[in-house]
C-alpha cells in the first residue's frame, strides 16, 4: 500500500501476486477467528466465573489456537494455487491495493465457477460463521448480565467487553459490507471497495493497541495527566 499510494508503483510479479494474496487472506481469516476467541473467553468468565480457570487452561488455549491457525491458513492455500490454472489473456490490472481474490480471478478467461465457489465458502466459513459465534456469544453474555443483581456488577462485566466490541464493529462492518453486496450482484465501485478494505486491514491493527492499553488504569492516569498539564500551562505574556 505503501508502495502504491506514496510512489504511485502499482506493478506486481505474477507469482508475488499470488503470495501476496495468500498471505492477505490469511491473516484477514486469522483476524476473524482471533475475535472468536476473545469473544469465547470473555463468555467463560462473565457466564462461568467459577470455572474460568478449569475451562480456560493455557493447554486447552494453546490447542484451540493452534488448530484454528492450521485449519486458517491450511484452507486459504487452496485459493492462489487454483489460481495457476486460469489463462489471463486479457487485462492484467486489478480493481483493488491489493491482488485481491475475487478481483484477480474475474480477469481470468475460462471458467471460474470454481473460484467463485470457493470465495463464497471461504467468506461463509472465516466471516459469517465468526461473526454469528460472536453475536450468539454475546447475546448469552447479555442474558447472563441483566440477571445480575447489582448494578455495579453488571457495568464490571460489560466494562470487560467494551474494547472487544470496538474491534469486533472496526474489523467485521466493512468486510460483511461489501461480501454481502457482492454476494447479491450488486455492483461496487473499484475505488469505494478498495477503501473499505483497506479501512479493515488498516484501523484494526491500528486501534487494537490503542484500546487495550486505554484500558490499563496506569496508561490512562498517564495520559489525563498529560492532558491536564497542557490546559494548565498558561501562555507568557510579553
Amino acid at each position: 500500500m505503501i508502495k502504491i499510494y506514496l510512489f504511485l508503483d502499482n506493478f506486481v510479479p505474477f507469482k508475488l501476486c499470488f503470495v501476496q494474496m495468500f498471505t492477505y487472506c490469511a491473516i484477514l481469516g486469522l483476524e476473524a477467528t482471533s475475535l472468536c476467541i476473545l469473544a469465547y473467553d470473555r463468555l467463560i468468565a462473565i457466564c462461568f466465573p467459577l470455572r474460568q480457570e478449569s475451562l480456560n487452561t493455557n493447554t486447552k488455549m494453546a490447542y484451540i489456537i493452534c488448530g484454528i491457525w492450521v485449519f486458517g491458513i491450511g484452507i486459504q492455500l487452496y485459493g492462489p494455487i487454483s489460481m495457476t490454472q486460469l489463462s489471463f489473456c486479457a487485462s492484467v490490472r486489478v480493481n483493488s491495493y491489493f491482488c485481491d481474490f475475487a478481483p484477480v480471478f474475474r480477469l481470468a478467461c475460462n471458467d471460474t465457477s470454481r473460484q467463485w465457489k470457493f470465495g463464497t465458502s471461504i467468506t461463509i466459513i472465516l466471516e459469517f460463521l465468526p461473526f454469528s459465534f460472536i453475536v450468539l456469544t454475546y447475546t448469552c453474555i447479555l442474558i447472563t448480565v441483566f440477571r445480575m443483581k447489582s448494578i455495579q456488577s453488571r457495568y464490571k462485566a460489560l466494562a470487560t467487553c467494551t474494547e472487544h466490541l470496538i474491534i469486533v464493529a472496526l474489523f467485521f462492518f466493512p468486510v460483511l459490507v461489501v461480501f454481502n453486496l457482492g454476494f447479491f450482484g450488486i455492483v461496487i465501485n473499484p475505488n469505494v471497495r478498495g477503501v473499505v478494505l483497506s479501512m479493515t486491514s488498516l484501523l484494526t491493527p491500528c486501534v487494537n493497541p490503542i484500546v487495550y492499553s486505554l484500558k490499563t488504569k496506569e496508561i490512562r492516569s498517564r495520559v489525563y495527566s498529560l492532558f491536564t498539564q497542557r490546559r494548565s500551562v498558561q501562555p507568557l505574556k510579553m
